[in-house]
């Protein structure tokens, strides 16, 4: 039987739910073909696992890379695993020794490749479909605290009435201390349990204590609104099985209110990535036509393309995208598509510089290894690894105002922008819609 294997794309940030905020990609391949059986995360198939090994089913060293490994080696490792189990200051368990030595092993390669153990690698199999068990709410750190970035809609903690801006400084009477992955292990739980928070007010600086019951929370990463009769906003906040849907139907519904629309502000701030595939679809259907992103890697799987179909949602609306330094990976994968498609102008700061993809590799026995297996590459042929997406207009950092983007200064600045593009004293400066033409991947 064949491992199961998914391609993810993500960056910096944290969801609460999404596990470390790196999600799935919808598809899964079997190792040893190239473009072989795929499974939307979320369908029958893939919820049901397929694709992924049950435990004991497959060979232990597939590779065979044991079985050769020189006889001085193996030496040393196990002198280095008896050492530590005789003589260290504690009895530690053999499994623990061996997870750890994993984590190792798989960490020093890059700091997007991790080792999964069974919880992790659940963790970000739920994330996938786009449901959790937990509170509902986008975090990152804040000094010694929690910020919340926004609650999801009609999650507990949406109800509960945190807001954007709002700072989490105990969980269950436990301080956080600024540690993201902690306080979002505090969080979760089953559902209909509870969980207590002292959260600092964003406004009014006043110290509030509030108990949720935790429940499955349906992530939506899509918000949208009108900013006017003309123009309309959309925020994707990180991107997973459901964006595409979500993306289209918010779109649908801008039309629908608003049959005069001209142009849309898409907000990629503070977007650390997330389903590869999901941020393609919806380059997809904001292009025409043209490279959308290409991949480079040792093994045939690892090396694609992704180009986009005629037709598109967005058909005779100017767009503005808005990026930060936290628009990561796929974030970046969608603004580097329509930039060098000449399909949108990017407006803000340079984004993070997460150019790499990584393979979720399940194991035999309920673990898994995220490991880098590609880099990729924007239309235009630029790898942006470490170095990110330089806007066409460059903005003043300022604090996103997601909660009400009409009172936001990036937004107001994509509007005008918006309007001008509008002018058609102006539309000859602007960049004509293109297909960026194949050409190879350059440093």
């Amino acid at each position: 039987m064949t491992h199961g294997r998914t391609l993810l794309a993500a960056g910096v940030g944290l969801a609460l739910g999404i596990g470390s905020a790196l999600a799935l990609s919808s598809l899964w391949r079997a190792d040893g073909s190239s473009g072989g059986p795929r499974a939307a995360a979320g369908s029958p198939a893939a919820a049901a696992g397929a694709g992924v090994p049950s435990a004991g089913s497959a060979a232990a060293d597939p590779t065979g890379l044991v079985a050769a490994l020189p006889p001085a080696e193996a030496r040393r490792l196990a002198e280095i695993l008896g050492r530590v189990r005789r003589e260290y200051v504690d009895e530690v368990p053999a499994e623990r020794l061996l997870d750890q030595a994993a984590r190792g092993m798989v960490s020093g390669l890059d700091p997007h490749s991790a080792y999964l153990d069974r919880r992790e690698y659940e963790d970000i199999r739920r994330g996938a479909a786009g449901s959790y068990p937990g509170i509902g709410i986008e975090v990152v750190a804040d000094g010694d605290a929690i910020k919340v970035l926004r609650p999801i809609d009609d999650s507990p903690a949406w109800r509960a009435g945190i807001r954007a801006g709002d700072v989490i400084l105990r969980i269950d009477d436990s301080p956080v201390r600024g540690d993201v992955g902690a306080a979002i292990e505090q969080m979760r739980g089953a559902a209909g349990s509870l969980v207590r928070l002292t959260l600092r007010r964003a406004d009014s600086r006043e110290v509030v204590e509030v108990a949720l019951e935790r429940t499955r929370v349906e992530v939506h990463s899509v918000s949208g609104s009108l900013l006017d009769e003309r123009y309309g906003y959309l925020r994707i906040a990180n991107f997973s099985a459901t964006t595409p849907a979500d993306f289209d139907g918010h779109v649908r519904d801008l039309r629908q209110r608003a049959p005069g629309l001209r142009g849309v502000v898409l907000d990629l701030r503070s977007n650390p990535g997330g389903v590869l595939e999901a941020a393609v679809a919806v380059a997809d259907s904001m292009l025409d036509g043209g490279n959308i992103v290409s991949a480079t890697g040792r093994t045939a799987e690892a090396r694609f393309r992704m180009d986009a179909q005629p037709g598109q949602s967005l058909g005779g609306l100017d767009v503005v995208v808005l990026v930060d330094h936290g628009s990561a990976s796929a974030a970046e994968i969608l603004a580097g598509a329509l930039k060098d498609n000449g399909r949108a102008r990017l407006l803000g700061s340079r984004t993070y510089g997460k150019g790499s993809v990584q393979s979720i590799i399940p194991l035999a026995d309920g673990r898994a290894l995220k490991i880098t297996t590609s880099r990729y590459a924007t239309p235009s042929g630029t790898l942006i690894q470490d170095r990110g997406i330089d806007p066409d207009l460059p903005l003043a950092a300022t604090e996103p105002r997601f909660e009400d983007p009409r009172l936001d200064p990036a937004v107001k600045a994509a509007l005008q922008e918006l309007r001008q593009m509008y002018d058609p004293r102006r539309r000859g400066d602007l960049p004509e819609t293109r297909t960026a033409g194949a050409r190879p991947p350059h440093a």
